[in-house]
């Protein structure tokens, strides 16, 4: 399955959606710990001083491995409601 955050017609970078839900779940939780890391950092910090443009790119930045994790999430939703337990 395509990663949704890809801008072309054709796909570099997929989600297996037959792995593992482990595996499927620790990527997803790599992904969004990282961006909830760092989001963290700099809300706990006294002063953050930035133009727009910097703020809007680093805004794209941690929008593109969030994204990836929620991508992963669904994945694993979908699994989850087809499996007959």
């Amino acid at each position: 399955m395509p990663l949704t955050g890809g801008e072309s017609t054709l796909p570099a970078l997929i989600i297996d959606t037959q792995a593992p839900l482990d595996v499927l779940h620790d990527a997803a939780v790599h992904r969004i710990q990282a961006v909830t890391q760092l989001l963290e950092n700099l809300a706990f910090r006294d002063q953050l001083s930035s133009d727009a443009v910097v703020l809007q790119d680093f805004a794209h930045l941690l929008a593109i491995p969030l994204r990836d994790g929620c991508d992963l999430l669904d994945v694993i939703s979908r699994r989850l409601n087809a499996d007959p337990a």
